[in-house]
Parts: structure tokens; sequence; C-alpha cells
């Protein structure tokens, strides 16, 4: 089962598709939306993705952090972002400590669940039942941006 609404969200420090050290306090004041996914290049995490990638600029504009998190390393999340010009940080998970921290751990991959996490680090908003596709504009929905 996924953390609850309410909850506070685990604190984490994970690379980044570049090899840059992301902690979630990095990110304190705006909203974050952590969604974990299984693994690159596949498509349904490319869908998502790519759904991320195409609504970025209403994020950014909104204040909004997205943060794709898998058990990936830095090397696969290069490759997944290079090929599809993806605009937002791939968080590389490989020992899977942020996946079993958030409770996603689908046996050796993470589970696709999405957090929306608020300015002050609690969790306000749980999707396990992501639509791939429209993942993106249905966060903002959920938002009311």
């Amino acid at each position: 089962m996924p953390l609850s609404v309410g909850t506070d969200a685990p604190a984490f420090t994970a690379k980044d598709t570049n090899g840059n050290t992301i902690s979630l306090s990095d990110f304190a004041g705006k909203t974050v939306v952590l969604y974990f996914y299984p693994k690159d290049d596949t498509p349904g995490c490319t869908k998502q993705a790519c759904s991320f990638r195409d609504s970025q600029a209403e994020y950014k504009d909104k204040d909004v952090v997205v943060l794709g998190v898998s058990a990936d390393d830095e090397v696969s999340h290069q490759a997944f972002t290079n090929k599809y010009n993806l605009n937002f940080p791939l968080l590389a998970d490989t020992d899977k400590s942020l996946i079993t921290a958030y409770d996603v751990d689908g046996g050796g991959y993470a589970k696709r669940v999405t957090y929306i996490i608020d300015g002050n680090g609690k969790i306000i908003d749980v999707d396990a039942a992501v639509n791939t596709t429209t993942q993106a504009s249905d966060v903002l929905a959920k938002l009311g941006l």
C-alpha cells in the first residue's frame, strides 16, 4: 500500500540524470510531483514521462517540481532523457531506498504511483491508478491549476 495523504513525505537524497545530488529538502516551499515508474524506455513509462515533458512549461509557471524515480541507474536515465528530450530530473534509486520508503516496491522495480507533496513536506495526493497518457494534466487538475 502506498503512503497515505497527510503523511510526512520521507526525506531522501538521490542522484539525478546528470549525477547531481537532489534532496527533497531542496524544494522546501514548493509543490513536488514525485512519480515512481517501473523502467526507463518501456511503453507506459515513456508515455508517462512524455506527458510530463509536454506539460513542463505549465508546471514551471506554477512553481511545481516534477521528479521521476525508478530503480534504473544514471546511464539508463541519461539514455532515456536524451532519446525523448525529457526536461525534468529522473532520480536513480538503484538501492531501492526511495522505493522502499514510499512503499511502492513491486518486487524489484517501482510500482507506478505518483505522490504530490506540498511545500511543507506533506503528502497531499496519492495516485496508484495512473493514466500514463494523461498523467501530467491529471496532476495539474488535482492541484487546481
